[in-house]
């Protein structure tokens, strides 16, 4: 039974545009990826996604409302998905350790960053938020 904990991605959209991450180590096909991690012993997903996000890109950001859960096809962990909005800040590379860059993306930018499908909930999220 795999009793990794969950990992919490945040979908941040600010003007019409996701906020991804470049990690300097890749994780499967994936370098660009939402900012994420581990979900910490007594905390819940939601509060996780917002922590992940301010730890790595130094935004100050709030949950709007969690997008699903699914086991990632890639790397077999449970993977849950929160819409987030930004409350204060700029984005940056906050953890210089684990990040390479930030971007914010519109459709035909994330498209050249992540060649596959999303995660359907992230999906229909997108088509409805993000800009071409």
């Amino acid at each position: 039974m795999n009793q990794q904990p969950s990992i919490a991605a945040a979908i941040i959209v600010n003007d019409g545009q996701v906020l991804m991450v470049k990690r300097r180590v890749k994780e499967g096909q994936l370098s660009w990826q939402f900012p994420a991690g581990e979900v910490e012993p007594g905390e819940s997903d939601v509060d996780a996604a917002v922590r992940e996000a301010h730890e790595e890109t130094g935004l100050t950001v709030r949950s709007v409302r969690r997008l699903g859960e699914r086991v990632h096809p890639a790397t077999g962990r449970t993977m849950v998905y929160v819409a987030c909005q930004v409350v204060d800040g700029t984005a940056y590379v906050a953890d210089e350790e684990e990040l390479a860059d930030v971007d914010w993306c519109n459709r035909g930018k994330l498209v050249e960053y992540v060649p596959y499908p999303f995660y359907g909930p992230v999906q229909d999220y997108f088509n409805a938020n993000l800009v071409d």
